[in-house]
């Protein structure tokens, strides 16, 4: 048995936005190769010295200009023809950005970073459709055990914008009295004294902002947070 290997290990981000109640995908425009032209999740291969989610991040900066506070490992895609080039593993993480906050900055290996709606996403570079499909459905299952979309909002937001978010990662609706009343009894979403800017008719409503170190105690004491939103 040989122990000759000739493996590429790579990484790619799978980082999903936030925009006016729905759902956005970031992706990149290859500039070279044979997949030059093609939309794809921008990544690319992990350098010697360092570690993979310092890979990622790199990449994403340098492919899009955007920088990711959260990033998860989503899997590892390891199919043999995955690559026409030749042998290449892939570790996916998923990450949570609010477009808004960055302008979009396509260098190295992109000629262009553009968000795209999720229900609206291009036939994409690799086995990438599969990688973001995957990255998906643990973004949808993630919302009902753990707080994951504030990264997604301003820092401060109105309510209404926090059940638009579920709905829009959901694509269905949601209880909205049952959703509001069950995330405020865990005690980490705090209404401020500050109000929406509201332009139609009655009065605006409060903003609310996440609790980050609450919620981090709480996690801490053993609280179990689950939303039921079927």
């Amino acid at each position: 048995m040989s122990d000759e290997q000739n493996i590429k290990l790579a990484v790619d981000a799978v980082v999903f936005g936030y925009m006016e109640g729905e759902l956005y995908l970031l992706l990149i425009k290859r500039k070279y190769g044979y997949n030059k032209d093609s939309w794809a999740l921008p990544g690319g291969f992990v350098e010697n010295g360092e570690t993979l989610e310092q890979a990622v991040k790199r990449e994403l900066i340098e492919e899009t200009g955007v920088k990711a506070n959260y990033l998860e490992q989503l899997y590892t895609f390891g199919e043999v023809e995955r690559d026409h080039r030749r042998r290449v593993v892939s570790v996916a993480y998923i990450g949570l950005v609010n477009p808004q906050l960055f302008e979009l900055e396509a260098d190295t290996d992109a000629s262009e970073a553009q968000w795209f709606l999720i229900r609206e996403l291009p036939s994409l570079a690799f086995d990438h459709d599969h990688i973001a499909q995957s990255g998906l459905k643990r973004l949808r299952a993630k919302l009902s055990y753990e707080p994951i979309g504030f990264e997604l909002l301003n820092s401060k937001f109105p309510f209404s914008d926090l059940e638009q978010l579920y709905q829009g990662i959901l694509g269905k609706h949601i209880d909205r009295r049952n959703f509001r009343k069950k995330l405020l009894s865990f005690g980490f979403i705090e209404e401020t004294e500050e109000y929406a800017t509201h332009s139609g008719s009655g009065r605006p409503g409060k903003l609310f902002e996440f609790n980050e170190q609450k919620y981090s105690e709480l996690k801490a004491n053993g609280i179990h947070f689950e939303i039921k939103l079927a």
